[in-house]
């Protein structure tokens, strides 16, 4: 039998969450909080959902679950998106080489912050990302060092969350800053910071400063980030602008779910004679 011919095989998939944003399509994820089998990724995509988030910040996630996590969606071309605790080097460079490929950092205050974490997640001339030669991130295989950093650099994907008032008094400065490809806010941190947590004004100042991110976001080219717990938000969210809609959680689903399946058979039982 003769040898197999064809066109070479992609090392590996283009980033489709990158590509979508940068075409401006919708795309829908959820965060992952509870979760922590990999095999959720498959569930999720048959589900029909376009992305899934890992909170490292506020959720028990190990390095361990969240590389195996970043394995198996590479292998099904179904985006990973982490949230790490913090958007230090370490944390950065450790995901990254873990081959995560897309980023939402929280907590970004400042330009140089943005600036920092920008720099964290590429590679020279545009950055200062600490060389690793190969690993999950490569695949396992060993490329030139210039194609190495040029593929990596091209598909990663870095969104930055707002969180304060300190944050939005250098709004425009930290949208512009290269290397940002998406802004969010963090609602409830930005509530708690503005003093409006939990007051019938939270949800017009929150929306205030939504639509001050869009703005900003539009005037300096980058996508926007939104994440909402109804219909209505991702409805209200794409009529806003985002493009990157976080749909409720792994444990919220699971536990809305539940509970209204409980509460009718209660009901149900109490009713009989």
């Amino acid at each position: 039998m003769g040898a197999l011919s064809g066109p070479p095989r992609k090392l590996m998939h283009d980033n489709a969450y990158r590509v979508r944003a940068e075409r401006g399509e919708v795309q829908l994820g959820t965060w992952i909080t509870m979760i922590r089998t990999p095999a959720v990724l498959t569930l999720l995509r048959a589900a029909g959902l376009d992305f899934a988030r890992v909170d490292m910040e506020h959720s028990p996630f190990s390095m361990e679950t969240v590389a195996d996590m970043a394995t198996l969606a590479r292998a099904l071309d179904f985006p990973l998106v982490v949230r790490p605790p913090e958007g230090s080097r370490e944390w950065v460079t450790r995901l990254l080489d873990a081959g995560v490929w897309n980023l939402h950092v929280p907590q970004v205050d400042t330009p140089e912050q943005a600036a920092a974490v920008a720099s964290y997640c590429r590679y020279a001339p545009v950055g200062e990302r600490g060389m690793y030669g190969f690993g999950p991130h490569t695949e396992y295989r060993t490329l030139p060092p210039e194609e190495h950093m040029a593929v990596a650099n091209a598909r990663v994907h870095v969104t930055i969350m707002l969180e304060t008032k300190r944050a939005f008094d250098q709004l425009d400065d930290i949208a512009s800053v290269p290397g940002i490809d998406a802004l969010t806010i963090g609602p409830t941190d930005l509530a708690q910071d503005l003093g409006v947590l939990g007051t019938p004004r939270q949800r017009d100042v929150l929306d205030e400063h939504r639509r001050r991110l869009v703005d900003a976001a539009r005037k300096h080219g980058r996508a926007v980030a939104m994440l909402t717990d109804s219909l209505d938000g991702v409805r209200q969210m794409i009529a806003l602008g985002a493009t990157i809609i976080n749909y409720s959680s792994d444990a919220a689903v699971l536990r809305s779910g539940y509970a209204a399946v409980a509460a009718d058979v209660h009901r149900a039982s109490s009713a009989r004679p």
